[in-house]
């Protein structure tokens, strides 16, 4: 079983002069517990490949089987759900909840999916990201690094076996990213979790065991 299958996957939306192709024609296969980069321009649709691989967004054509689900055939509560059982995610802007503390943040997953020990786990993966005495912090007193972090646990928390990162390092300076992906590659390796990333940064694609290139929404080079 793959931990993505995508065939014929194309995304249109209107535009003043009628539709425009986002993706055409995308297909590839990542298997489980690979790491990949999706790399290209501003533009060529990494961001909306990475949703289109979560179920956030809807395809024009194409279907999209993660784990063997065709998430696609799924309503939208549906994908919401199978979301909350299976994907972790980082993103660019971290988007903590400001009125929560990091350990609150870490928590919402765990209790969304009815964990009796939602605070132990989330404290236990505070700790792993080196932000155990920052637990009672809210995000506005945090660093952006120490977000990331706490976005890292949080998306970590639930194991799931697919992990999304859409340029976790893009709003940090070099040292604090170069810290942040040791620490995402690091926990990826000891989860065994599937980890596709969208990335401008090609040291950091240099380190994925696979690199998916993507030009005005086409593949430039074999997927596999």
């Amino acid at each position: 079983m793959d931990a993505f299958r995508v065939m014929g996957l194309g995304r249109q939306v209107p535009d003043a002069g009628g539709l425009l192709t986002i993706l055409e024609g995308i297909e590839f296969a990542i298997p489980q517990g690979q790491s990949v980069a999706i790399v290209g321009a501003s533009g060529s649709g990494k961001s909306t490949l990475l949703g289109l691989l979560a179920g956030l967004d809807e395809p024009s054509s194409g279907k999209v089987l993660a784990l063997d689900q065709d998430i696609f055939a799924l309503d939208e509560d549906g994908r919401a759900h199978w979301r909350a059982q299976h994907v972790g995610f980082v993103f660019q802007a971290f988007l903590l909840l400001p009125h929560m503390t990091a350990l609150e943040n870490v928590m919402l997953p765990l209790e969304l999916a009815g964990r009796r020990d939602a605070r132990g786990v989330a404290r236990e993966w505070l700790e792993k990201v080196g932000l155990a005495e920052r637990a009672s912090h809210y995000p506005r007193t945090l660093s952006g690094g120490e977000q990331q972090r706490v976005a890292i646990a949080r998306a970590f928390a639930c194991n799931p076996p697919l992990l999304l990162a859409d340029e976790p390092t893009g709003s940090l300076d070099h040292a604090t990213g170069e810290r942040i992906i040791d620490l995402l590659f690091e926990l990826n390796r000891q989860t065994g979790a599937t980890l596709v990333l969208v990335t401008h940064d090609r040291s950091l694609a240099e380190r994925c065991q696979r690199t998916i290139s993507l030009h005005n929404g086409r593949l430039v080079q074999p997927a596999g």
